[in-house]
């Protein structure tokens, strides 16, 4: 074959095809890998992030788990923004993510394209003959471990005609001459495809072909580490201080890096060389432990000096001011972990968790204003209603984009919940600020309450505050008794109000009330039902979701 044979058209869309398939395969395999993963993600996160060293491990997991350092580092920044970590045990997660991603690379490495066929089949019949949900996963992770490897035979078919042509000779000269030419072209193409483990498939498949010595690629492999922090600087865009610093973090660790690994480019040349004779790696593994070893030796170099990088980000990205004021926005909620079911949900529970005790929070200083009169009571319940309906929608928000994604039938209930369990915090809300309302019109009537109907609206409060109380604690921690608890407190609430009514009517038959003031003072306690009633669907929820496994 010589340039002139060469059928361009043919080779462009092999390449691009097979490229395009490779990204949808990774997604996809990634996708199953994570819901078959589910709680275990969130679980992870929760557990085991104390320390930067924890962080490393923990970066190492869940990267193999999802089959992509990019989506941890996108995990990982949201987690941050919501200040659910760190920007130390944060750093300490991304360092470990770039040693988990070596693992797609070590897949590749072990070429079974002959086989990708028939797996694709076996992970079609899981996905299409099989309801069961554990069989479909496993069903995604094997159709998208196959296609993978059908993927890169089609890249590899596509590439074989390039060792003729003449521009591709001169190209490896340059990166022979100039290695930092082969940092910025690795650096290029994983920023374009924002896929490290696509450019290094494409890094092994010429190195596979004999198209480049090792020499010249290795650079590319460096670049490509820089490349893939793209990502992470993309998620961080409109993010608070804390998640930027983190994408800045993860940038220069991959530039260091590169930098220490370009000095020292022909040892380490010469030491990839000896180990693929010493092991008999074949040239797709041989890039592979390339990408590992450089990790890990990056990881191992840096990891000292985690709190210098983290010194270095603070004071280059210095905190702004929307930052410390953002107090009735969102805390917990950010877009970047929606590709990330399990760890998303969670998130959701904490601010459902925040927005109930903001909810609860009014109804205490709405039956305050009810005792006290004080306007300015009424102003915060109306200022804090205000920012209960603006979670509300958020919360709404976030869950309707969370829906649209992929995810288990076990997560799709639990969305499902949250949804509902938000308009019974609204509402809880809701009923906060119609006490205020109603007291409003008393205070514009003039009417008056007796005393001991002041002592009755306290005695309904306390049992409903502990009532919500209970909730919020049931809630936090799971617990099935302090949700069962919840419904003995919401009986007990209805029996009170019970009894404050029959009080109240007999006071009025015997005109120790106002008659006026009183059809008014019904108004108020039936409030406390229905945030009674609120509170208890919140609970009764969760006691039928963990039921029905």
């Amino acid at each position: 074959m010589n340039a002139a044979s060469i059928n361009y058209q043919q080779m462009i869309f092999g390449f691009l095809g097979g490229l395009g398939l490779f990204l949808f395969y990774m997604k996809y395999m990634g996708d199953g890998l994570q819901m078959a993963a589910g709680d275990k993600l969130r679980y992870i996160l929760d557990k085991y992030t104390t320390s930067p060293f924890l962080g490393v491990l923990v970066g190492i997991l869940i990267t193999a788990l999802i089959q992509s350092s990019s989506g941890t580092t996108v995990i990982t920044i949201g987690l941050v923004g919501a200040g659910l970590l760190t920007l130390r045990q944060a750093i300490g997660i991304v360092m470990g993510a770039n040693i988990g991603t070596t693992i797609t690379t070590f897949i590749i490495g072990f070429n079974i394209s002959h086989y990708a066929l028939p797996i694709i089949f076996i992970g079609s019949l899981c996905l299409f003959f099989f309801k069961n949900q554990t069989m479909n996963n496993t069903g995604r992770i094997l159709f998208g471990f196959g296609g993978i490897f059908f993927a890169l035979s089609l890249m590899s078919d596509a590439m074989a005609p390039l060792r003729y042509l003449p521009a591709f000779k001169t190209l490896t000269t340059s990166l022979g001459k100039n290695p930092f030419l082969g940092v910025f072209l690795g650096t290029g193409m994983t920023m374009a495809v924002q896929a490290s483990s696509a450019t290094i498939s494409i890094i092994q498949n010429i190195y596979q072909e004999g198209l480049m010595p090792l020499k010249s690629l290795l650079p590319v492999l460096f670049g490509d580490n820089i490349g893939t922090t793209i990502t992470a600087i993309l998620a961080s865009i409109g993010a608070n201080t804390s998640a930027k610093r983190l994408a800045l973090s993860h940038t220069l660790f991959n530039m260091i890096g590169t930098i220490i690994f370009m000095i020292f480019l022909i040892p380490f040349t010469m030491y990839v060389t000896k180990m693929q004779q010493v092991f008999h790696l074949n040239p797709k593994v041989t890039i592979a432990f390339a990408h590992a070893s450089f990790n890990i030796a990056t990881t191992i170099l840096l990891f000292p000096f985690i709190k210098v990088l983290e010194y270095i980000v603070v004071k280059v990205i210095k905190e702004k001011d929307e930052d410390k004021a953002e107090e009735f926005k969102p805390k917990y909620l950010d877009i970047a972990l929606l590709n990330a079911p399990s760890i998303a949900i969670g998130q959701v529970k904490q601010e459902m968790l925040i927005m109930v005790s903001m909810a609860l929070e009014n109804l205490k200083e709405s039956v305050e204003f009810f005792h006290s009169h004080n306007e300015k009571l009424a102003k915060n319940v109306e200022l804090s209603e205000d920012n209960i309906n603006s979670m509300d929608q958020e919360i709404t928000k976030y869950l309707t984009m969370l829906s649209q994604g992929t995810f288990t039938e076990k997560e799709g209930e639990e969305i499902s919940i949250y949804l509902d369990m938000c308009r019974d915090v609204e509402r809880i809300g809701d009923h906060a600020f119609g006490i205020v309302k109603d007291v409003q019109y008393e205070i514009k009537k003039e009417l008056v309450f007796s005393e001991v109907a002041h002592n009755e609206v306290s005695k309904l409060l306390e049992i409903t505050v502990k009532l919500i109380e209970t909730a919020i604690e049931a809630l936090k921690e799971n617990d099935n008794e302090k949700a069962f608890s919840v419904i003995d407190l919401h009986n007990e609430l209805y029996r009170k109000e019970k009894e404050v009514r029959k009080a109240h009517i007999k006071r009025v038959s015997k005109q120790e009330c106002d008659v006026k003031a009183g059809l008014y003072y019904i108004d108020v306690i039936s409030h406390f039902t229905r945030v009674g009633d609120h509170g208890r669907n919140l609970v009764e929820k969760m006691i039928e979701n963990k039921a029905s496994k």
